[in-house]
């Protein structure tokens, strides 16, 4: 049914209807002298529009009422239902659809996918749901239930022009958002909801609920971790034990060691504890998990729920973290003793053999970084470093958890090591480039682009060109060949084909190399012509060419090669595999011929660490090495010069910095050259977020500081360094921290007491908390109690997360791991009939309740098919434009046609004479009409004569005496102004003829004079 009617937004003017009447009959005697039809025309006008106003003013609307069905089915993708269920949910759908579908109604029908997040599958329309075989949009997570996302998209995804209803699909076991709320919103916007439940097997579950861990152990310490696991079985005789082996593992780092490995066998519907009685001696964090495998995994209906880990951290003395080059191992040894005497526990680890997660560092109160480039080897094969994840992690474990951090110079240390760009930068207390162009820090670096034939070649070469770019620094040139359709080009630069980097530069090189698509270089020479004349009318101190292809493009001529031999421009050259080899003689040769480094590159992921290495080489002139060395001079005084006194000894060289801008950057030892004090910087630290970090920008004895290990003041010096930077540790007895994991959160809670065992009140405690991803969470803990402070942050990712609280200032930080095993989506095997139950029961605005059908099975989708799922029961919906506009025009319009019949008199006399001439037939009005014409005519061409004969035979006579004053006198003037007795009377002055106005308005007077008579 369709409807059509008028509204109003303000009804309370239409009042002024009323006032038309009165309004109709003061004008009825202003417009009487218009005659009765033209006055009964303006009468009307007038009428319709003041109610055009009247209406205009009462905000009219045209109201819609349709009865046309919107019907939305939400299906559950979650994990905890059945794949097969899932299947059986879509037949449903197509099937419900074209059963219960009114086409001639125009119904439209629509489908909405969901998990953790919402997504439309098919988009409401007027047609039956097609014969899809699976289900493709969505594509987020499944380890978790959404339900109140998928209703607010349903809602959104409705049109308003029809009546809507919803159809859940689902066991409505929910472990995020709140349906029940949103639905009551739903139903005041008059949308009704259906539940068809998903009826879950009855099959027995085993669930690992937990290991139960001391969350902080002393060494040496014995402790018992608990493993708790659960076998929920159906009601009835199906009840029964299930078999299998528990796995208990505790891992260190990359190192797991076998904890249990023994069958078991778990009764129905008991939980069964198993107590494992240990010690462990080293300090460090470990992670522990249990794993329970079933002898049959036909008993067991969900597998990611039959595992569980956890987390803790065993107390021992300071431990420090030192990474060195692999390349180069045992250069810190002088180091590593002193603070080993100073019992510092130092654990070495090589750049080749990093740290894989958060949980290896927390075994650390301070990582020291020895002159260790960020990446490092000769070959591709060899080639290995930090990578995004490693930075990521070192500077979140500073700046979140407190863990110290310090950098030491060398020559592959700091920007000249490749760090210059990275968030490692920004977590120390100087700058790795160099922003000083007094400093003659400057290199060049080219490269020439050829890779378009290998897999995903455009792509390596922007990742390739993006990774050399954010390694070099502001002072340094950077240029890009590639072949396009006009040959070799610059990327940028035009024919000088180099720009630094710095001045704003980087990121608009960035843009241009992800716009770049290279094509197939056909042959070297033209292309490295153009950057040697580029290099060798560049300025820089230090200049480099790299080359990427698969050796396909002819060779260069042998004056280009020597060309850039004589300059001392070295070119560095990758072979990449596109035709079945990866060897490339043509490429070898121009490396070798150059100086250069050949590279054989099996992967395209070893690319962008190959040419960090390259985009060192011109990093080169940060290394600074002043003839006859610099003596160190102490610039502040500070806690980790305490007992420390000058003079220091010689160094040979460092590397140049440029400190922070920032006045938490501290300067503690200077070099008295350059003359820049930005770049004098030898010792400098600072507080980063809730870690320290330090930077000491010459080595420690094996190169530049050859003096320092005779010194007398050396292992002072590297140990209080070392114990400033690292976490404060020490007897946190009086404060204790507890997690719990809940409803997808993590509670904290810390209690807090003093020395006498009193509450510690309004303490300001400073919290952080790391997720699996690396992204910090925001934690603040507010006092609930006398001494308890409670905080939390949301959990819904399965991993580990790392807490760090300092209780107050001065205190040791309270650390402490929390590791969520698996979703609540794997823990609830029930139908949430309350749920399920108080959706179909809210009644909308304007409709009747929704219906709760049947459980869904495979055998029951024919007789839910019957489930009229279209049905009315729902407010029609209504669809509201607004036309005031329309009829403020048409006023207008109207108005303008009433001035046209009130000023405009129209004679329709010329109809009949219209008709009368079509016929062939003048009428007798016509012929008198010409008659009266041509009598005029005749009348007036006999006076234009007779006025012609009388001024042709007027003469001038004066009559009598011209007077003294010698003008005539009075008479004969009027006598002669007197026409004479023979003139005719035509000629005599006539009266002037009233104007056609005039005439109107004598009219008028006299009619009303008639009006008021009568």
């Amino acid at each position: 049914m369709f409807g059509l009617r008028l509204g109003f937004e303000h009804p309370g003017y239409l009042a002024l209807l009323i006032l038309i009447p009165v309004f109709w009959l003061a004008s009825y005697r202003g417009l009487a002298l218009l005659g009765p039809v033209r006055r009964t025309f303006a009468l009307l006008l007038r009428t319709l529009v003041a109610a055009a106003i009247v209406l205009a003013l009462a905000g009219v609307q045209l109201v819609w009422t349709d009865d046309r069905m919107t019907v939305m089915y939400l299906l559950d993708q979650s994990e905890s239902i059945p794949v097969a269920k899932r299947d059986a949910m879509l037949q449903y759908v197509i099937r419900n659809v074209a059963a219960q579908r009114n086409t001639a109604r125009a119904d439209r029908a629509g489908i909405i996918v969901f998990g953790k997040e919402a997504a439309v599958e098919i988009p409401p329309f007027d047609d039956d749901i097609p014969d899809l075989r699976r289900l493709e949009s969505y594509l987020g997570r499944k380890d978790a239930t959404n339900l109140e996302a998928a209703l607010k998209l349903a809602q959104a995804a409705m049109p308003d022009d029809t009546s809507r209803r919803i159809v859940v699909v689902t066991d409505g076991n929910e472990n995020l958002g709140n349906a029940s709320q949103l639905a009551s919103r739903i139903a005041r916007a008059g949308i009704g909801i259906d539940v068809v439940p998903v009826q879950l097997d009855a099959t027995s579950e085993v669930l690992v609920e937990k290991i139960d861990l001391p969350p902080d152990i002393r060494r040496g310490q014995p402790f018992e971790a608990r493993v708790v696991i659960n076998n929920y079985s159906p009601g009835g005789e199906s009840k029964k034990p299930i078999p299998g082996r528990l796995e208990v593992t505790r891992k260190l780092g990359s190192d797991e060691q076998v904890l249990l490995n023994e069958p078991i066998t778990l009764d129905p519907d008991k939980p069964t504890v198993f107590p494992l009685r240990h010690t462990i001696d080293q300090p460090a964090p470990y992670t522990y998990k249990a794993r329970f495998v079933p002898d049959d995994p036909a008993s067991d209906a969900v597998s990611q729920n039959n595992e569980a880990s956890a987390y803790t951290y065993v107390r021992g003395k300071g431990r420090v973290l030192l990474i060195e080059d692999w390349a180069r191992p045992d250069e810190y040894r002088e180091m590593i003793e002193t603070l080993r005497k100073a019992d510092i526990e130092i654990v070495v680890m090589p750049s080749n053999n990093l740290f894989t997660s958060m949980a290896e560092l927390q075994a650390y109160d301070a990582v020291i970084i020895a002159g260790v480039p960020r990446t490092s080897g000769e070959d591709a094969d060899s080639i290995s470093g930090f990578d995004d994840d490693h930075i990521e992690m070192l500077v979140r474990n500073t700046q979140q958890l407190g863990c110290g951090l310090l950098m030491l110079g060398g020559p592959d240390a700091f920007g000249a090591g490749g760090w210059a760009g990275t968030k490692l930068e920004e977590a120390m207390p100087v700058d790795f480039q160099i922003r000083n162009t007094k400093v003659q820090a400057i290199g060049a670096l080219a490269m020439i682009m050829h890779a378009s034939e290998m897999a995903q070649g455009n792509h390596w070469q922007k990742v390739v060109a993006r990774s050399a770019i954010e390694a070099l620094g502001p002072a340094d040139y950077c240029g890009i060949i590639h072949w396009a359709a006009g040959g070799d080009q610059w990327l940028w630069g035009g024919r000088t084909g180099l720009l630094p980097v710095g001045s704003g530069n980087r990121r608009s090189m960035l843009a241009a190399v992800s716009r770049m698509t290279p094509g197939d270089m056909p042959q070297f020479d033209p292309a490295m012509q153009m950057t040697l004349a580029a290099l060798n009318a560049n300025q820089a101190a230090l200049k480099h060419c790299i080359i990427i292809s698969d050796g396909d493009p002819s060779p260069a001529a042998g004056g280009t090669i020597r060309g850039f031999a004589n300059a001392g421009i070295k070119i560095s050259t990758v072979a990449v595999a596109s035709h079945g080899t990866i060897g490339s003689n043509r490429l070898r040769d121009i490396a070798k011929d150059t100086g250069g480094k050949y590279y054989e590159a099996k992967s395209p992921k070893a690319l962008p660490k190959i040419y960090q290495r390259e985009a060192r080489r011109v990093s080169r002139p940060l290394v600074y090495e002043p003839p006859g060395g610099a003596t160190p001079q102490i610039s502040q005084r500070h806690p980790v010069l305490e007992g420390i006194d000058a003079p220091l000894p010689p160094i040979s060289g460092f590397v140049l910095t440029e400190i922070k801008q920032s006045p938490l950057a501290q300067v503690l030892i200077r070099s008295p050259m350059p003359e820049q004090p930005d770049n004098q910087t030898i010792l400098a630290a600072w507080t980063y977020g809730l870690g320290r970090a330090a930077v000491m920008t010459t080595d420690t004895g094996k190169r530049w500081a050859t003096d320092w290990p005779e010194w007398d003041g050396y292992d002072k010096f590297y140990s209080q360094l070392v114990r400033w930077i690292m976490r404060p540790s020490g007897d946190t007895g009086k404060f204790t921290m507890a997690t719990k994991v809940e409803d997808g959160r993590v509670r904290v809670v810390v209690e807090a007491l003093d020395k006498e065992d009193d509450f510690l009140n309004f303490l300001d405690m400073n919290a952080s908390a790391i997720g699996p991803d690396l992204s910090p969470l925001p934690l603040q803990m507010r006092q609930v109690a006398p001494g308890r402070y409670v905080g939390e942050f949301a959990a819904d990712e399965s991993g580990s997360y790392f807490l760090n609280v300092v209780p107050a200032a001065g205190e040791a930080p309270l650390s402490q791991g929390v590791t969520v095993p698996y979703s609540n989506e794997f823990r609830v095997r029930t139908v949430n009939e309350a749920l399920l139950k108080a959706l179909a029961d809210t009644e909308p605005n304007g409709g009747e309740a929704g219906q709760l059908t049947e459980p869904l099975e495979k055998s029951s989708i024919g007789a839910l098919t019957d489930h009229a799922t279209f049905r009315g029961g729902l407010a029609h919906a209504r669809s509201i434009r607004d036309v005031w506009p329309l009829f403020v025009l048409a006023g207008c319009c109207i108005f303008l046609g009433d001035v046209f019949i009130r000023r405009v008199a129209i004679d329709f006399s010329w109809i009949g004479r219209l008709l009368a001439s079509r016929r062939g037939q003048a009428s007798d009005a016509e012929n008198s009409q010409t008659e009266r014409m041509a009598a005029l005519r005749s009348r007036k061409l006999e006076i234009n004569e007779e006025l012609d004969r009388r001024r042709s035979a007027t003469r001038f006579e004066p009559r009598g005496d011209p007077t003294p004053g010698g003008s005539t006198s009075a008479a004969a003037t009027t006598s002669t102004n007197r026409p004479s007795a023979g003139t005719p009377a035509s000629m005599e002055p006539q009266k002037e003829e009233k104007s056609y106005t005039e005439r109107l308005l004598e009219a008028k007077r006299a009619a009303r004079r008639k009006s008021d008579e009568s």
